[in-house]
């Protein structure tokens, strides 16, 4: 038995795609242009984010210099407030030795 009608001619034709198939093949279609879509956004977010990241390195000198001042304002303040508790201790010592 074969699927095919023989048209008036005698000759078998191509079958006609069912209902379901060219549904079947409007969505992938569908399916196909989104994902093509979804590709694009895809490649245009990496480009941003590249875009972002050659932003942010060309900060990294400047982050650079920031962190060599904050660590040598904070070793400053630790310098301080290790001679102020000296001097502080030297000159409550006096004060008493000198009421004697």
């Amino acid at each position: 038995m074969s699927t095919t009608k023989p048209s008036a001619n005698g000759s078998a034709t191509a079958k006609e795609p069912t209902y379901f198939e060219q549904q079947r093949n409007a969505l992938v279609n569908e399916v196909t242009m989104s994902l093509e879509h979804v590709l694009q956004n895809l490649n245009h977010l990496n480009r941003n984010l590249e875009a972002v990241i050659a932003v942010g390195n060309e900060f990294s000198s400047v982050e650079a210099l920031w962190s060599q001042f904050e660590n040598v304002m904070a070793k400053d303040k630790e310098t301080e407030r290790a001679q102020g508790t000296e001097l502080e201790g030297h000159v409550e010592g006096g004060a008493e030795g000198e009421g004697k």
